[in-house]
């Protein structure tokens, strides 16, 4: 029994709107055997869904099937109006999206890094695990060939992806592809865990077959597509009005959200200058930054240094935070830091297991040019993917399996959710106490920074608004739009490309960060007024956290609140 149960709640009986729920997930699931291996689940190791136009219609007919059967539901308590809420918005919003008719492609969201990164999630110590994986290796390549054959569908219907895409994820694929690249990983495993001979045999094949599969791949985009792909980037206000709720749940006010995150962008900027202050009086920003590098004290040197301090600090957030100022019982108590196989940039988290036999994960995607890190930048990363950041959000919804269904707990989830709680938990680790050193300080404060500056990169740009005076004052271009980001992203030259190819190629994702981390403090803001001395704060968190995951007009109407 762990000292730190889950909150106490009443005993819910499942209703017929979670029965509906659970029913279409598991259709949904079919669909999506990657995602049954994302949760643990047994029976479809080898399998991917169908990425080709047929296997997208099959999608948007059970969406639109199950959207129908929801006007013959009644609500049986707030838990259940949650949950109809949600997944009309969802299931509408779907619709729309495979209406019309695009397929994506960039270098960190399509179809074919999804195939890609669900391998890393597999078990790989037994013979059959690595069975399973030489299975799913082979499959690669009809799961290829599916998206390939929805590419040119969407081509044929005039639509085919920026060319900077094109060229990026044709790169990417080619460099998985090599003797070195993303596959060889895998027959390295089978052979250290002493897998037997005929296995590693297997997966060896099915590592060739799929290196085979993006070389192919990328060499139809450059061959292909390339030639018919436009130079612009920009998606333009109405496309991107519609992707963005994809991230977040509303529909957005865009220019009001830009003016928001150009003042947001001003007053972090503002909230730097005096912590520099602290650093050394006198000194600006950047001078503060250079004696925070400079301090040996706050240098890490390799990955593996790099990785042995994310898990010191994890392991430190958790055993403080757990019973003080969160729910945070085993079995999520248990978070694994991880260098990934990859080596794109970015940072990002996977879920536990349904089961929690495979623990939530942070994975660090390290460019071959990165070597030296510095603490003082990454101290407030490590608390936004893990403890109180992602890992606290997603393992409680995987936990409260006695008050939620499955589709709740593992698939209403957004990104304005899950970022935006992520960025609250940073800025929360500030107020509590955590980052009172003013090099971890400033580190947030830089990454509070590029959140904001993302919001008017990405609406801006693609949105074809006009930029600030000292940008201009005219419509961005996105030669613009990169000099900007360099002078707000506190990031390598690398990282910067990335990131910059990132927020062209997946319009609305980026701003969804700041985004939800301003509805969460509305929220908590309106809770605090209403109830006064009275407010709890671990109950509050306590209480969103156990939502599951929804879009934000969705967890307005669950926290009672008015959208603002």
């Amino acid at each position: 029994m762990s000292e730190n149960p889950v909150a106490p709640a009443e005993t819910r009986t499942p209703t017929a709107v979670d029965a509906y729920a659970e029913e279409y997930f598991e259709e949904f699931l079919k669909l999506a055997p990657e995602e049954a291996t994302y949760l643990g689940r047994t029976g479809v190791e080898t399998e991917y869904g169908d990425y080709s136009p047929a296997g997208r219609q099959q999608m948007a007919e059970l969406s639109r099937r199950t959207l129908a059967g929801l006007d013959e539901l009644s609500a049986q308590d707030h838990t259940d109006e949650v949950t109809l809420h949600a997944l009309r918005e969802r299931l509408q919003l779907e619709l729309a999206l495979h209406e019309t008719g695009r397929t994506q492609l960039d270098n960190i969201a399509s179809p074919a890094h999804g195939a890609r990164m669900i391998l890393d999630l597999m078990p790989a110590e037994s013979d059959q695990d690595f069975q399973h994986l030489a299975g799913r290796l082979k499959n690669l390549t009809p799961a290829l060939e599916g998206y390939w054959e929805s590419l040119q569908d969407s081509h044929s219907a005039g639509h085919v992806p920026a060319a900077r895409q094109v060229r990026a994820a044709a790169a990417q694929f080619a460099a998985w592809a090599g003797a070195d690249g993303a596959f060889s990983q895998f027959v390295e495993k089978a052979g250290q865990a002493g897998a037997s001979s005929s296995v590693v045999q297997a997966v060896e094949e099915g590592a060739q077959a799929a290196a085979e599969a993006y070389l192919v791949l990328s060499e139809r985009l450059t061959n292909e597509l390339l030639p018919s792909a436009p130079e612009a980037d920009a998606v333009g206000a109405d496309y991107y009005r519609l992707v963005s709720q994809t991230f977040t749940g509303t529909v957005l006010d865009l220019e009001e959200t830009y003016a928001w995150g150009l003042q947001e962008l001003e007053r972090i900027v503002q909230a730097q200058r005096e912590v520099a202050e602290q650093i050394k009086p006198g000194a600006s920003i950047e001078e503060a930054k250079e004696i925070l590098n400079n301090d040996p004290a706050r240098k890490l040197t390799g990955t593996q240094a790099l990785q042995e301090w994310m898990q010191q600090l994890s392991d430190q957030a958790v055993a403080e935070l757990k019973g003080s100022h969160f729910d945070i019982p085993s079995p999520m108590d248990t978070l694994e830091c991880m260098i990934a196989p990859t080596q794109d940039g970015g940072v990002y988290y996977t879920g536990p297991s349904d089961d929690f036999s495979r623990p939530g994960r942070m994975w660090w995607s390290v460019p071959p040019e990165d070597n030296e890190f510095t603490t003082w930048t990454e101290t407030t990363t490590v608390y936004h993917e893990g403890v109180p950041g992602h890992h606290l959000q997603i393992a409680t919804a995987t936990l409260v399996k006695d008050r939620l269904n499955s589709w709740r707990r593992n698939a209403a989830n957004t990104s304005g959710f899950a970022e935006g709680w992520a960025l609250y938990a940073e800025q929360l680790m500030a107020e509590l106490g955590y980052l009172n050193d003013p090099g971890d300080m400033m580190g947030m404060l830089d990454m509070q920074r590029m959140r904001a500056a993302r919001v008017v990169f990405d609406i801006g740009v693609h949105c074809g608004l006009k930029a600030p005076a000292e940008w201009g004052g005219e419509t961005w271009t996105t030669e613009q739009g990169r000099a900007f980001l360099r002078a707000h992203l506190p990031i390598s030259e690398a990282q910067l490309e990335f990131e910059f190819t990132r927020y062209l190629g997946w319009p609305g994702q980026a701003p969804s960060y700041k985004v939800g981390q301003r509805v969460f403090e509305q929220i908590r803001a309106e809770r605090e007024a209403a109830e006064g001395e009275s407010f709890d704060l671990r109950a509050f968190h306590t209480e969103l956290l156990q939502l599951g995951g929804l879009g934000l007009d969705t967890l307005r109407f669950a926290m009672g609140t008015a959208a603002a």
